[in-house]
């Protein structure tokens, strides 16, 4: 198509602006040999074309990588709650399934499988000092937590070393111990939560809850 045809320059769709239709040979010429546009008529609107698509480009450009960096939030927010028993500082995180009015034990989470007791990853426990959970003794250090939930009887806490898998992921050959805790009910918990409810000199008692079901687990600490 030559530049002096009525068809030129014709509205841009892509980027919103109509030009003139008409012939602007008169007005607006190419120097074939050096490319340069000479004369000045309509000369704003021709150059306002790339602008704009260069602009469009760039907003689209920042607009992806807005999305890239800023991925839409877990549905499991993260947690970590502490507590200085005596000198011994206690720090668990984990990952916050939510109920939403799911039926959780024995359907949601199986019976007699083992669970991660949180979401995304598993749920870990750090002692900045040697204690005893449940009767067992632990050095200082990070460990996973893991259990074995059962109807009608205790479950299992498995402490393991692996503290770093998926929560699909058990660490089979990294278990430390296993105990027996007898779950106990109480109100609703919509969002499962880690809490100390008790806190001595030399003990606390740390609480999984979740829906109405509660598992204490007792913490010892040396003098």
């Amino acid at each position: 198509m030559e530049i002096g045809s009525p068809q030129y320059l014709m509205p841009a769709p892509s980027c919103g602006i109509t030009l003139n239709a008409r012939p602007i040979a008169r007005v607006l010429a190419v120097n074939q040999s050096h490319g340069r546009w000479v004369g000045d008529t309509n000369m704003r609107r021709v150059f306002l074309i790339p602008t704009i698509v260069t602009l469009t480009t760039t907003v689209g450009a920042v607009s992806g990588s807005s999305q890239l960096t800023n991925p839409a939030p877990q549905a499991s927010q993260h947690g970590v709650v502490a507590q200085t028993v005596n000198r011994v500082v206690i720090t668990l995180e984990y990952d916050r399934p939510v109920a939403r009015g799911r039926e959780l034990f024995g359907n949601l989470v199986e019976y007699d499988a083992i669970w991660t007791p949180g979401a995304n990853r598993s749920t870990w426990i750090d002692f900045s000092e040697p204690v005893e959970l449940e009767g067992h003794p632990l050095d200082a250090g990070r460990y996973g937590i893991w259990m074995v939930p059962k109807e009608n009887e205790p479950w299992e806490l498995i402490v393991v070393s692996d503290w770093d898998r998926d929560h699909a992921l058990y660490p089979f050959g990294a278990e430390v111990f296993r105990a027996n805790v007898s779950p106990e009910t109480g109100a609703h918990m919509e969002v499962l939560a880690y809490y100390f409810p008790v806190v001595g000199p030399y003990e606390a008692t740390l609480r999984l809850h979740w829906g109405s079901t509660i598992i204490p687990l007792r913490i010892e600490v040396g003098g």
